[in-house]
């Protein structure tokens, strides 16, 4: 993969611009370079990926032999339903299963530490069993009037 030089984003601002990079390549991948893309996304091939960069590039191309933990696997064999589907309905499942919006869904399925340290977690987890309501409203902790600190960094 051609990604440029290692990128060890390490502030919360580091990781977004990261995240925010990689989707924009996703994004120019499936809009503005669309001919591009659909041409490199041969059934024939092997099982291929999309990847996008934090510097908003993008490439197709197989599964690296090892992804860091740290990373979600990226989805594999884009490239096969691309002949048996409309070209939009095609894109839209590549978009669907793009690593950005996987590692977006990873991130907000996480309570925040907030939760965490408070206990409106385990609160949650409680409503939850007795009540099956799937709602994705976590953003609630600071709903009740609960003055936070300014955010800080973990910097190694």
């Amino acid at each position: 993969m051609d990604g440029g030089a290692p990128y060890n984003p390490r502030t919360v601002e580091e990781v977004f611009r990261d995240l925010k990079g990689r989707r924009a390549g996703m994004i120019k991948a499936l809009t503005t370079d669309v001919e591009e893309f659909y041409q490199q996304c041969d059934p024939e091939k092997e099982n291929l990926c999309l990847y996008g960069f934090p510097n908003e590039q993008w490439e197709v191309n197989l599964p690296a032999e090892e992804v860091p933990p740290e990373l979600p696997e990226p989805a594999l064999g884009i490239n096969f339903a691309r002949d048996g589907m409309q070209e939009k309905d095609w894109l839209s499942l590549v978009a669907v299963h793009s690593d950005a919006k996987r590692l977006f869904t990873m991130i907000n399925d996480l309570p925040t530490i907030f939760e965490i340290v408070t206990g409106v977690v385990k609160k949650q987890a409680k409503d939850k069993s007795s009540v099956s309501n799937h709602s994705s409203n976590k953003s609630k902790s600071n709903s009740k009037g609960v003055k936070l600190p300014p955010p800080f960094f973990l910097i190694d």
